[in-house]
């Protein structure tokens, strides 16, 4: 096993922009890029190594030759790869939405349930999230909301800035507004139940497709505070590490390197995404340089150095 490069996967969805492909470098012939999986074995969109001797094989059949020690012991509760991770370029707002727990999503969708994580990277003047209800609800009253237009006057906008991060819980009503540049550490799914799309339509000239009776079944609909964030950074001659988020699903740090940093745990693969400069992964006497928007994969069981000037996003089980 060794350290991969990842190539990742471009979604085209209609609210997204051009700030990927330009400033992250990912080569396309998208109009739009809305989406950039860059750690995913989902079958809707897998990520692509591109490190030799494996370049141009998706991951999950590079972790199938591997065997299960590559994910490592935290992984055993697990019977799919348990993570996805994405860049999120929002140049237009994203539908009012929510997801599954696992067990729902596991009993009517066949997959696991979605907690996610945003960290912000960048965004424009004003712009806002959607984040829970504003005050408590019945079924009845989000129901009617939906059918009449009016939910908007019962959901909590917050403002965000750069750096700012939210840990997202399944149940949760959410949108990510205009204008927001994001890195997204989720669990390994794709359900997506829409509440209101603002009347949008399709590629195919149609209404994008609303889920309300799925939304009812799963939206909490008391206020979710958004999780105390503040965390104790640790920081030495080598950089800063600065916790996001932890919960069962995923743990995931922001490294600010300016030096060099170990990298890679016993009982756990680990991804590191590269948000700004460059930098360089080295092991047993190989090296792997690596830029503004790269992707990489650590299995479990194997360690390296990570050294440069950058900003690094850490997830890890």
């Amino acid at each position: 096993m060794q350290p991969l490069l990842l190539t990742p996967a471009l979604k085209d969805y209609l609210w997204g922009g051009q700030r990927l492909p330009q400033e992250y470098g990912y080569a396309t012939d998208l109009d739009r890029v809305a989406e950039a999986w860059v750690l995913s074995c989902h079958p809707q969109g897998e990520s692509l190594a591109a490190t030799e001797p494996y370049k141009g094989q998706p991951l999950s059949q590079i972790l199938a030759a591997w065997g299960p020690e590559a994910l490592g012991t935290r992984c055993n509760g697990f019977d799919r790869f348990p993570m996805l991770i994405k860049f999120i370029d929002a140049r237009d707002r994203l539908s009012v939405q929510v997801h599954p727990d696992d067990d729902y999503a596991l009993r009517v969708e066949n997959e696991l349930g979605k907690t996610e994580m945003w960290h912000v990277l960048d965004c424009e003047e004003g712009a806002q999230l959607l984040f829970g209800v504003n005050r408590p609800l019945t079924k009845d009253e989000f129901k009617q909301r939906i059918e009449d237009n009016t939910l908007d006057e019962v959901c909590r906008y917050v403002p965000v800035k750069k750096g700012d991060t939210f840990f997202i819980t399944a149940g949760t009503l959410h949108a990510i507004g205009a204008g927001i540049l994001l890195a997204e550490v989720q669990q390994n799914s794709a359900t997506t139940y829409r509440v209101s799309d603002y009347g949008r339509r399709g590629a195919d000239g149609k209404l994008r497709e609303l889920h309300i009776d799925k939304a009812l079944d799963v939206t909490c609909l008391t206020p979710n505070e958004e999780a105390d964030s503040a965390a104790t950074a640790l920081t030495d001659e080598n950089g800063r590490v600065e916790p996001l988020a932890s919960c069962p699903y995923f743990t995931a740090e922001r490294w600010v390197l300016d030096g060099a940093r170990s990298a890679g745990r016993k009982d756990t693969f680990v991804s590191l995404l590269c948000l700004e400069g460059n930098g360089e992964l080295a092991w047993d006497g190989q090296k792997l340089p690596f830029k503004k928007g790269d992707s990489l994969f650590i299995p479990a069981d194997t360690y390296a150095t990570v050294s440069g000037s950058a900003e690094l996003l850490c997830s890890y089980i």
